[in-house]
């Protein structure tokens, strides 16, 4: 019954999916394809950093299109999935003729959210794959992972987000026994929490790492090139790590040099070439406070747990509430 009832749905998610994958595909193919060209005519990688930056800014625009719609997917899954699921059949009546047959109501409740619920995390899961494949060398020559989009659009993330959302809307459902005002609030509290805890949890899953940084005109060099995540006033650290905070430009002295008349003149006036000479002038280094590069898994790993802690805790109350409800 769980099957026909949301059938219809599934066969447009489905078809919209289809039509995803093959253009993710078809992307994919052109730019593994131009990165391995890209690659095939340096002689070293270090003397790619021009090409490949020049690969990455030509696809870029796409790739991050197509991270900010998976974004979107598991909110519209909650929305039009999980939030029209239960309150629908409350406000149509048609639950009591389900709650008076011989299945109970936590069996009925638990077959749609174990059904719908898989295929929404394979919907999800199924993007996040062919997404992080197709974008994949992007990804590797920016080496920016951590970036807000890249991390909850590509491997494990978006499974949690979309199990989540479409729990949520079932229980709000549930809950407000309306569908609108189940799918209104469905795209508030998701929405709200996709934008705190970027910001607010998911730089505290592991103490930031301090380090001091000296600018010396070897690093210099390498802060410059492509393929790095995290600035300093304009120049890159390399290795891709997520940088949370940073002091300011100090010499040796631990004064700050940033708005000096030599600092600036180097920034200002001095070629890209010329710029570690000018700057390796001055004993100049940065306090960096950053989550290393080698944690991104750890971090997708915790994030997903975290989203599927919530996801177990609403489908409790959703149970309990169901067997609560007056028929």
């Amino acid at each position: 019954m769980t099957w026909r009832q949301f059938r219809a749905q599934t066969l447009v998610g489905l078809g919209a999916l289809v039509l995803l994958a093959v253009y993710l595909v078809v992307l994919g193919g052109r730019i593994h394809g131009a990165y391995d060209d890209t690659l095939a005519h340096c002689a070293a990688r270090d003397a790619c950093s021009g090409p490949l930056g020049a690969l990455a800014d030509r696809y870029s625009l796409q790739t991050d299109l197509l991270g900010y719609l998976l974004l979107a997917v598991p909110g519209v899954i909650g929305v039009f999935w999980g939030a029209p699921l239960i309150a629908r059949e409350l406000e149509a009546g048609t639950h009591r003729l389900v709650w008076n047959q011989s299945v109970t109501r936590t069996r009925w409740l638990a077959a749609k959210l174990a059904l719908v619920g898989l295929l929404s995390m394979a919907t999800a899961g199924v993007y996040s794959l062919l997404l992080t494949w197709a974008a994949g060398p992007v990804t590797t020559v920016l080496n920016n992972r951590f970036e807000p989009v890249n991390f909850a659009s590509r491997d494990l993330a978006p499974l949690g987000y979309a199990a989540f959302a479409f729990v949520l809307g079932v229980t709000l459902g549930l809950v407000l026994r309306r569908t609108v005002p189940a799918m209104a609030a469905t795209l508030v509290v998701f929405t709200a929490l996709q934008i705190a805890v970027p910001a607010l949890i998911r730089p505290h899953y592991e103490a930031p790492v301090r380090t001091s940084v000296p600018l010396t005109a070897d690093l210099i060099g390498r802060l410059t090139k492509i393929g790095t995540y995290g600035e300093i006033g304009g120049l890159r650290i390399p290795g891709g790590p997520w940088v949370v905070d940073t002091s300011p430009i100090l010499d040796s002295a631990g004064k700050e040099v940033g708005r000096t008349a030599w600092f600036q003149n180097c920034m200002d006036h001095s070629s890209l070439s010329e710029l570690p000479t000018c700057l390796a002038k001055g004993d100049i280094r940065v306090e960096i406070t950053e989550q290393p590069a080698d944690r991104y898994w750890t971090f997708q790993y915790l994030e997903t747990a975290l989203f599927a802690v919530l996801t177990t805790l609403l489908a409790v109350l959703a149970l309990w509430r169901i067997r609560k409800h007056p028929v």
